[in-house]
């Protein structure tokens, strides 16, 4: 009764209150990681057996059988065939998520207020492939790997427990971030950055603490405005008797409310893993040298709502995601000596929305998304090769342009049925569709004559 009233309260149901009060919960136990006594192998038992714990009472004793089946099969590929382990691992743990997302059909779930392990399920199927590709990767010659592949590929197979303890550890399974499992064993085995140095021990309270105080204005924020415009709201009548500019408006704004949300779990996820101290990311050059606490970090508020350009969003937007994608299939779609090109993004796009969930709302909008920042560097390319006095002109167009066109696709995101979503972007005719694939057009036509080889290098 205590919960349904709680519940109740703030406005969720009970199995969400039950979530987010053991989400907020991997603080504290993110904290005792660090006092876990008796060397790496009990901090790995540490993170296996609490975030275990955490799964069940979030989500019931199914969650964690749902979550040993990709990273047992991962695990054993790569025991039993560490030359297809990458593939397989792929293969049978995307495959197996898209199969939770059928049955359960969680995102008719999260929109009706509900939850399930599925969205846990998501961050482990990215543990799992990554940490098989770099085994994989183990294999491979060094001159032909790119620096990322260098920098995480794994030469020893790790013990069960180091995988179990990775996979589950702080609560980062939850909602992220996705980290490398390199990166998880040197911290846990205090190596590399995380050894005793006379710089010191640096302290992770303020920047924990600031994490925090990130989080509770962004749920604030949320809170205040999602009244105001719920998703409900594109079915109304009273939305098709706005007129054009009333009903961007009000799409505009159903993607800036929605956005806080996220921004709030990924804040609670940053504190978690800072607090841990695996959050800390090295030592600036600066004198004297400050601590960096950026391993942890997921979006970068501010750099989302005033974004010069589409191109910058998957730098600070999900950034662990944009990072994994990146390396795991961006890159990896690039032939050697050939650039990359729309396929790759397209590509990547498709990964990232099948990974969400087979909702038509999903596709579209990442669909949306590759045009977007397709119609951005069109703009950016124009932006090089003309003078100051139009470049800025096109600086402030690139920049209404990604305001418009982000929050128009981000609808589909949100509402997920075909149905829904063609009838939102038909409601202000598709403005955020045809703007992209025109100056996509525009762009193959009015190619600029000069353009600066950094510049097109950075996009």
């Amino acid at each position: 009764m205590e919960m349904e009233s709680m519940a109740s309260a703030i406005g969720v149901s009970v199995p969400v209150l039950r979530f987010l009060l053991c989400f907020v919960a991997t603080i504290p136990v993110s904290f005792f990681h660090r006092l876990v006594p008796g060397g790496a192998t009990a901090r790995h038992l540490y993170a296996a057996v609490t975030g275990a714990l955490l799964s069940y009472i979030s989500f019931g004793f199914s969650s964690n059988l749902h979550f040993f089946v990709p990273m047992l099969i991962s695990y054993g590929s790569m025991v039993v065939v560490r030359k297809w382990c990458g593939v397989i691992s792929f293969l049978s743990a995307m495959g197996y998520l898209i199969g939770c997302h059928v049955y359960y059909m969680s995102g008719d779930a999260w929109k009706e207020g509900g939850i399930d392990a599925t969205g846990s399920l998501m961050v482990i199927t990215l543990k799992v492939i990554s940490c098989a590709i770099n085994y994989n990767d183990g294999l491979l010659k060094e001159a032909d790997l790119r620096e990322s592949q260098k920098k995480n590929r794994i030469l020893k197979l790790p013990s069960l427990i180091e995988y179990v303890g990775y996979c589950l550890c702080c609560g980062s399974h939850f909602a992220g971030p996705v980290y490398e499992i390199k990166d998880y064993l040197d911290w846990t085995e205090r190596k590399g950055i995380w050894t005793k140095s006379e710089k010191g021990t640096p302290s992770p309270f303020l920047p924990t603490l600031r994490a925090i105080l990130q989080a509770g204005f962004c749920m604030g924020l949320y809170l205040y405005l999602s009244p105001s415009y719920p998703l409900s709201r594109f079915s109304e009548p009273i939305y098709q008797e706005w007129g054009f500019v009333k009903r961007l408006t009000v799409q505009y704004m159903s993607g800036f409310t929605a956005r806080w949300k996220y921004y709030f779990i990924w804040s609670i996820s940053e504190a978690s893993i800072i607090i841990s101290g695996f959050g800390f990311s090295g030592w600036t050059d600066s004198s004297p040298p400050k601590a960096r606490w950026d391993r942890a970090k997921n979006v970068d508020v501010l750099g989302v709502e005033f974004a010069k350009s589409s191109v910058e969003l998957p730098l600070v937007w999900n950034i662990q995601v944009s990072t994994w994608l990146r390396h795991y299939v961006y890159d990896r779609l690039v032939q050697k000596g050939k650039k990359p090109g729309f396929f790759q993004l397209l590509a990547t796009q498709t990964v990232s929305a099948v990974w969400h969930g087979l909702y038509p709302g999903y596709l579209i909008f990442f669909v949306q998304s590759a045009l977007m920042i397709a119609g951005s560097r069109a703009i950016y390319r124009w932006q090089q090769a003309v003078p100051p006095t139009v470049k800025k002109f096109l600086m402030l167009m690139n920049f209404a342009y990604t305001l418009l066109v982000l929050n128009y696709s981000c609808i589909g995101f949100m509402v997920l049925s075909l149905h829904e979503t063609l009838a939102a972007y038909g409601s202000v005719y598709y403005v955020g569709t045809i703007i992209p694939v025109a100056l996509i057009l525009l762009g193959n036509i009015i190619k600029p004559k000069s353009a600066r080889s950094k510049a097109r290098k950075e996009q």
